[in-house]
């Protein structure tokens, strides 16, 4: 679809990064995957963008920091990137 990057923060066991993880696959985005448990450096930036909270999933499309979003976000955010 695009060849913006989307970082994918997530944790074992979350169910709506479970959910959300698929959507994610099946639209052809260039997904890079970080597990906020093993990385710290991931869980960091998660709490930046997050008001100081790890919650994901959270989703990075260049200056764009989704927390909880729905795939028609996601869409919405690289759509955007990719104009910009």
């Amino acid at each position: 679809m695009s060849d913006v990057e989307v970082e994918f923060y997530w944790r074992p066991g979350c169910f709506f990064c479970s959910a959300l993880r698929p959507q994610l696959l099946e639209s052809g985005f260039s997904l890079k995957e970080l597990n906020i448990w093993e990385d710290p450096g991931a869980a960091e930036r998660v709490r930046e963008v997050a008001n100081g909270n790890e919650t994901v999933p959270t989703v990075i499309v260049g200056t764009t920091a989704l927390v909880n979003p729905s795939i028609e976000q996601v869409h919405a955010a690289v759509r955007a990137e990719s104009a910009a």
